[in-house]
């Protein structure tokens, strides 16, 4: 259990550390787009900040899964971004869902592998100390 995890963090660490920076350096090229996309896309570049915001995080995170520290902040800030890829793909460009789907399957993998941090987020009265 031990080997696949480190396999999977590593993977998902990868996978949001180059896109991360993708977002900066455009490395990889962007393929093309469809017109209900391109039109999502642009709302969102418009606001500015947004895709800045988000590559910031990506990096981040994944250059925590990367480095094994702070793995169960890193899973929590990807949570609602995997959210959205998958959501995307499944409502606006479906060609990408097989993809979105294994970053779902990867999450949830690590989630539970991690479980032991996120327990006091799921109980129904918390106490303050």
């Amino acid at each position: 259990m031990k080997i696949a995890t480190l396999i999977v963090r590593i993977l998902l660490g990868l996978i949001f550390f180059v896109m991360g920076l993708n977002g900066f350096f455009h490395f990889i090229p962007q393929p093309p787009m469809g017109e209900e996309v391109a039109k999502f896309m642009m709302g969102l570049a418009s606001s500015g900040y947004f895709f800045p915001f988000l590559k910031t995080f990506e990096t981040i995170s994944g250059a925590l899964l990367l480095a094994g520290i702070y793995v169960p902040l890193a899973l929590v800030i990807l949570s609602p971004i995997v959210i959205n890829i998958f959501l995307f793909h499944l409502f606006l460009d479906p060609n990408g869902l097989p993809i979105a789907i294994v970053l779902v399957l990867l999450m949830i993998f690590l989630g539970y592998t991690y479980r032991e941090y996120f327990k006091s987020l799921f109980t129904l009265k918390a106490e303050i100390k």
